[in-house]
Parts: C-alpha cells; sequence; structure tokens
C-alpha cells in the first residue's frame, strides 16, 4: 500500500513568504495533479477493498442458518401509556 506522498509525481513546493522565508513549511501542489493523485489512491483502495472482500470469503467458513432463540422476550424501550398507568 502506498503512501500519500507516494501518489504524487508532480514537484511539491512549500508556501512562502514574499520575504523569502517558508510559511510554516506548507507543502503546495497544482490542483490537477493533487486531483490524479486522489483518484489514483480512491482506485488503488476499492481495488484494495476488492483482495480484501474475497479474502475474508475464502476464510469464513459456510454457516448453518440459525433462527432466533425461541426464549427471547422483546421489551419496549420506553413505557408504553398501559404500563405507565399501571405504575400509577
Amino acid at each position: 500500500m502506498k503512501s500519500a506522498a507516494e501518489y504524487l509525481e508532480a514537484p511539491v513546493f512549500y508556501l512562502t513568504y514574499p520575504t523569502g522565508e517558508e510559511a510554516e513549511n506548507v507543502p503546495v501542489v497544482a490542483y490537477d495533479e493533487a486531483v490524479r493523485a486522489i483518484e489514483a489512491a480512491l482506485a488503488d483502495a476499492a481495488e484494495y477493498k476488492y483482495l480484501l472482500m474475497r479474502a475474508l470469503r475464502r476464510q469464513v467458513a459456510p454457516s448453518v442458518e440459525t433462527a432466533p432463540a425461541a426464549e427471547a422476550t422483546l421489551r419496549p424501550l420506553f413505557p408504553t401509556d398501559d404500563a405507565q398507568e399501571l405504575a400509577a
């Protein structure tokens, strides 16, 4: 997997003040080069995602579908009107 800097093939300049001093060491790249680098990174990410999902599918053994447990009960998160009347 590439680092972010490896996607940039264009020269990287550092922002400078009119006096010639570097301004907080901020790298500057042309907009078109930045867009191209982002598109390349997204294309690689899609490929890595495909490869990862394929590897996960091969690792997971087919499982038997399980039904929900019969003894599981559903309880409301908030009291209903009937429950409030009973508590009062």
